[in-house]
């Protein structure tokens, strides 16, 4: 007869201790979770709807070099625990590991907490065993993960993505490119934060339920995001596996321990997922006011003065001339000037000197101040990272001691090829550059500088292009035993986007703003606004994942180059309360060459001045709030005290229809721009047509 001792601690935990075999299990009103006699997860169980993720795998596996050969795979099976537990916690010591039944001088224990409606999963790693370091640690994992067909895949990249039938997508785009992994054991997407990767957690996300995997981490480390798919007894890959990777990096002699990480199945919409990450981020999350221009700002026209190959689109008596009258008639309030120093785009950095056959310094100051003259703000462009080879900095002036190497040593490059009209620069004629080094004092000292520079010549703001997100590729140390890789690159450019935020406060001009490209969260915190990466408009691109998460950043779209597809896409923005990228033909015109953009983008940006309180200064909530009864319209919304605004288009036929729903709502006006009506609260919308809807609201209505 099997035997439990059911032990009740509070009015939330309930501990079950295992005698026979039972799982060790904790459990609250939200979540169970247990595991086995051998350390497997028995038990991952969203309460309030019954799911268990979990079907009894390991929770983790480990990877360890040795000087002759890379990754050598320590795995739960064959390392025996000893498993125990206390009133809310469970502890999976293995005292000695082994490896393919050789034993190892290394031990693991890993931690199961549970902490309200989270399960938190601490480790620690001590290494004995000489001539190794160890590498990965992949933990916690969820193997043959039990997800409902309703689930997707939301992760961060790019801003967000969420993807339909996660299974199949990995199986379709893992191990890409080909056989370039061991594909007969497994398949695998790359999503690590943050390559490219703006938040450090991802969800397999239903309609009314989900599964949240967050790296809760302060150090901002490199954290592989793992969803892989492994064959079943049939050989078929259709086992989900789903976890967190860490890199611990430690030689024989060093102990490392992590408590980052943390699951929790959730009940409710992504927005769940989205308020437990916002909840950890707000206990870092140290953002000043931007200025108000800043939170105004609908567009911005950005242009390339010359370009990297020689030619010159613009020159500096066009920035107070055509640039600045081609943008008032569409509305923007700002320019976002590249190439305008004398060796143009991309060439000499981090060397930014004025052209002198222009008039030099004080042309280019005058430019920018009879530009300003009606209101009009100059964001100036530097690049935060790459360090031109051809450059006196790289040569002579120590860019070669603060640039990236790799693990042998060697500098690690990047190249950019732009096309001109012939064929020959755009497929041979690379420019090369070498990463700069954001930990580097000296390096610095140089983004220091260029913030002056920005400064003395009467900017609004100073942007540092690709400071905003991590390389893939880290800098080595190779002092050591063995060559270890900075994985705290991210880390290191937020402490440099705080430092020069630090030093532009100190000049007294509380309206000089400071810009970066590319949403990562612990940069955001430290810059006014943020040129974003994509536009974002075509599946499965989510940009609402950053939106609501983090609804007081201002961002922009991208990727309206030309005059096509027009109407959607600005709509797109207008939605999400992002920023207008006017970038016409990759920023070597402007917008009065692209006439149906002009006219449209004009129109937009009436509405947004008519609403500035809601559409610009309002705060992005989604689609909480209010509802619609036709899921073939996209609408989100904006409040601001007891007002709110729902914004609302479709792009999926030549007409539709919907009732919108406020609570405690009155409607007080509206607006469209296009093919458009509304009648109460029904609104009919031709394709592409736009309504902006606004509302008194008799109760509370914040986040």
């Amino acid at each position: 007869m099997k035997k439990t001792v059911l032990l009740v601690f509070s009015h939330l935990f309930v501990f079950c201790l295992s005698v026979y075999g039972e799982p060790l299990v904790l459990k609250n009103e939200r979540i169970e979770v247990g595991v086995d006699a051998s350390g497997n997860l028995a038990v991952l169980k969203n309460l309030q709807t019954g799911r268990n993720y979990a079907s009894g795998h390991p929770l983790w596996r480990l990877y360890f070099d040795t000087k002759k050969e890379k990754e050598h795979e320590v795995v739960a099976a064959g390392n025996t625990p000893k498993v125990s537990g206390n009133d809310n916690s469970i502890s999976i010591d293995y005292d000695r590991l082994q490896c393919k039944g050789k034993p190892l001088a290394m031990r693991l224990r890993l931690t199961i907490t549970l902490e309200n409606d989270l399960v938190r999963f601490a480790s620690q790693i001590v290494n004995e065993e000489s001539g190794t370091i160890v590498r990965e640690l992949h933990y916690p994992l969820v193997g043959d993960c039990r997800i409902p067909e309703d689930h997707r895949l939301l992760t961060g990249s790019t801003g967000g993505r969420l993807t339909p039938n996660p299974k199949q997508h990995i199986r379709a785009y893992g191990n890409s490119p080909p056989y370039m992994a061991p594909s007969q054991h497994y398949r695998q997407i790359d999503v690590k934060y943050p390559a490219g990767v703006s938040t450090n957690c991802f969800v397999l996300t239903g309609d009314s339920e989900g599964l949240y995997f967050g790296s809760h981490d302060t150090t901002f480390q490199d954290t592989w995001h793992g969803l892989r798919m492994y064959p079943d007894e049939k050989g078929n890959f259709d086992l989900l596996e789903a976890g967190l990777y860490k890199y611990p990096n430690i030689v024989c002699g060093e102990k490392w321990q992590c408590d980052a990480n943390v699951i929790a199945p959730y009940s409710g919409t992504w927005h769940r997922a989205s308020n437990l990450y916002r909840r950890w981020v707000d206990t870092w999350w140290d953002r000043r006011e931007p200025p108000q221009w800043v939170k105004e700002m609908k567009s911005w026209q950005r242009v390339i003065f010359r370009h990297q190959y020689g030619e010159t689109f613009f020159r500096y008596s066009d920035l107070p001339g055509r640039i600045k009258t081609v943008g008032e008639s569409v509305g923007a309030d700002a320019v976002f000037p590249f190439g305008w120093w004398d060796s143009g785009m991309d060439n000499g950095n981090p060397h930014y000197t004025t052209d002198p056959e222009q008039g030099g310094d004080e042309a280019w100051k005058k430019a920018i101040a009879d530009f300003r003259k009606d209101g009009q703000r100059v964001l100036l462009y530097f690049n935060g990272k790459l360090i031109d080879k051809e450059s006196e900095y790289y040569n002579t002036g120590g860019g070669k001691e603060v640039c990236f190497r790799d693990n042998t040593g060697t500098e690690y490059t990047e190249q950019y090829r732009f096309k001109g009209m012939g064929t020959f620069t755009g497929y041979f004629n690379r420019r090369t550059f070498v990463v700069a080094d954001c930990g580097n004092p000296k390096w610095q000292k140089k983004l220091l500088e260029m913030a002056d520079l920005a400064y003395y010549f009467g900017a609004d703001s100073v942007f540092y292009d690709q400071l905003g997100y991590g390389e893939s590729v880290p800098n080595w140390n190779l002092s050591g035993e063995f060559p270890i890789p900075n994985l705290r690159i991210i880390a290191d450019k937020a402490d440099s986007l705080k430092m020069i935020r630090e030093h532009i406060a100190k000049k007294g001009n509380k309206d000089f703003a400071l810009g970066t490209e590319h949403f990562t969260d612990v940069t955001a915190q430290h810059v006014d606004y943020i040129h974003n990466l994509i536009g974002g408009t075509y599946a499965p691109a989510f940009l609402d994942w950053i939106r609501y998460t983090f609804p007081e950043v201002v961002l922009s779209e991208r990727e309206i180059r030309d005059d096509t597809d027009v109407a959607r896409r600005v709509n797109h923005g207008l939605l999400r309360g992002l920023r207008n990228d006017i970038e016409i033909y990759r920023c070597r015109d402007l917008i009065d060459k692209t006439p149906n953009y002009q006219r449209y983008l004009a129109q937009a940006n009436a509405l947004k001045d008519k609403y500035k309180d809601l559409l610009l200064l309002g705060t992005y909530r989604d689609t909480e709030g209010f509802t619609i009864d036709n899921p073939k319209v996209d609408a989100r919304c904006f409040v601001n005290d007891n007002r709110m605004a729902v914004a609302l288009t479709q792009s999926r036929s030549d007409s539709e229809k919907t009732v919108v729903s406020v609570p405690n709502g009155r409607l007080i006006e509206s607006s469209v721009l296009g093919a458009a009506t509304v009648e109460d609260r029904t609104v009919t919308l031709k394709r592409d047509g736009l309504v902006v809807m606004i509302f008194e609201i008799n109760g509370p209505v914040g986040r």
